[in-house]
C-alpha cells in the first residue's frame, strides 16, 4: 500500500496568520486561518479535512463488507462531524450519519453492518480517541 501524504504551511501567529494546505494528489489545495477554524472564516480546517476523511473510509468499509457478504449496496451516504471543544482544544466527538439503499436487507442487520464499519474502518480505528457515534438509516 502506497504511503499518503499532504502538506501545510503557516505564516504569522496564530490569530492573524494564514496558511495552505494541499493533498499530496494535487485534488485539493485551500487556505486555511484562525478565522476558518475557529469561527465561520472562508477557507478549510483540519477538521474539516478529517470529517471529509473519516465519511469517505466508513462508506467504502461499509459498502465493502455488504458487497462481500453478499448484499450490494445501491447507494451509501455517509457523513461526519467532528467536535473541536474550544477549552481543551480537543477533537472530542465524532458524529457519523449515514443513510444507505440496500435492496432485500433489514433494519437488524444493516445496523449490525453499520456499526461493524463504524468500529473497524481504518480512519475510526485511529480516531478512537473520540466519542464516535452512528446514526444510521436504512432507506
Amino acid at each position: 500500500m502506497p504511503i499518503r501524504s499532504s502538506e501545510a504551511t503557516w505564516e504569522g501567529d496564530l490569530k492573524n496568520g494564514e496558511g495552505t494546505m494541499a493533498l499530496g494528489s494535487g485534488a485539493y489545495e485551500g487556505s486555511y486561518s484562525f478565522l476558518s477554524r475557529f469561527e465561520d472564516g472562508e477557507g478549510t480546517n483540519p477538521e474539516e479535512l478529517i470529517a471529509a476523511a473519516h465519511a469517505g473510509c466508513y462508506a467504502m468499509a461499509l459498502s465493502n463488507d455488504l458487497a462481500s457478504e453478499g448484499h450490494d449496496p445501491e447507494r451509501v451516504h455517509a457523513t461526519a462531524n467532528v467536535h473541536l471543544d474550544m477549552e481543551s482544544l480537543t477533537i472530542d466527538t465524532i458524529e457519523l450519519v449515514v443513510e444507505a439503499s440496500i435492496p432485500g436487507m433489514d433494519e437488524a442487520t444493516f445496523m449490525e453492518y453499520a456499526e461493524g464499519a463504524k468500529e473497524n474502518c481504518p480512519v475510526s480505528r485511529v480516531l478512537a480517541g473520540a466519542e464516535i457515534t452512528l446514526d444510521a438509516t436504512l432507506v
